[in-house]
């Protein structure tokens, strides 16, 4: 029941905290406080305030914010292990998030080997389709003649 409470309160903070409204409210704050400075005088209790608020925001926001980028990490990973899952690619894939930085590199070199291997052999066969149509136009204009 909290989880699904926090989750809630997280979604709606993190998406009011990227509108631009809110930015334009964040500045008019400090423009308000800016200008409130002569009237307090800039004392240590003007500048506490800001000071305080700023600093419980953004501690906050850390939190709110790292949560909301863990669920949609991970909902977007089982969304790419379905994918996986159904098509025709590795199944080995499938959960690599929670391998070690060195085991997660291994799998990423031999993709882009693999990768590599694929582009060198689409080459190929397109070099060989190539010559194929090549020959057989030569073959169709000799047999014209």
């Amino acid at each position: 029941m909290f989880g699904k409470l926090f989750t809630r309160i997280a979604n709606k903070v993190a998406l009011a905290a990227g509108k631009p409204l809110t930015f334009v409210l964040c500045c008019l704050i400090v423009v308000v406080w800016g200008i409130s400075g002569p009237i307090f005088g800039f004392s240590d209790t003007w500048q506490l305030i800001i000071n305080t608020g700023t600093t419980i925001i953004t501690f906050l926001m850390v939190f709110l914010i790292q949560n909301t980028q863990n669920r949609d990490g991970v909902a977007i990973q089982a969304k790419l292990d379905e994918l996986v899952r159904v098509t025709e690619a590795k199944n080995a894939f499938i959960g690599i998030e929670h391998l070690t930085e060195e085991e997660v590199e291994k799998f990423r070199r031999q993709c882009e080997a693999a990768a590599k291997k694929a582009d060198k052999e689409r080459a190929e066969r397109a070099v060989k389709q190539t010559q194929r149509r090549s020959s057989s136009r030569t073959s169709k204009a000799k047999a014209r003649v």
